[in-house]
């Protein structure tokens, strides 16, 4: 079980950038996505996440109207697209999966089984 994150790098603020994790070994279709991010010196948070179904998304209040989470099942793929891009976005970002059934959206750490690497955001003029 694989996740790959990508898409990260340096955006001036206003800006957008789009967050791809790719599944490998899995279909992402079956499980319920969350993206995470951790500021340096800060404690990982939730920023965003998806029901298994895709039907419920939930987001934490400070990206709210500003980022979106996405799946592309035929492409085993899930996204972040983050727009209105601030300073405080500057973290790198993580996207995890849940593979324990449950049919609600998750946004606490603990209730996700596999991890992607990380790709670092970085929102500076």
């Amino acid at each position: 079980v694989q996740l790959q994150a990508s898409g990260g790098g340096l955006v001036q603020p206003g800006g957008s950038l789009r967050l791809s994790c790719a599944a490998s070994k899995f279909m992402l279709a079956n499980y319920a996505i969350g993206w995470f991010r951790q500021a340096p010196g800060k404690e990982r948070e939730a920023v965003a996440a998806m029901s298994r179904s895709g039907g419920s998304t939930s987001y934490v209040d400070s990206v709210k109207g500003r980022f979106t989470i996405s799946r592309d099942n035929a492409k085993n793929t899930v996204y972040l697209q983050m727009n209105s891009l601030k300073l405080e976005d500057t973290a790198v970002y993580y996207c995890a999966a849940r593979s324990r059934y449950g049919a609600t959206v998750y946004l606490q750490s603990s209730a996700y089984d596999y991890w992607g690497q990380g790709t670092l955001v970085t929102v500076s003029s």
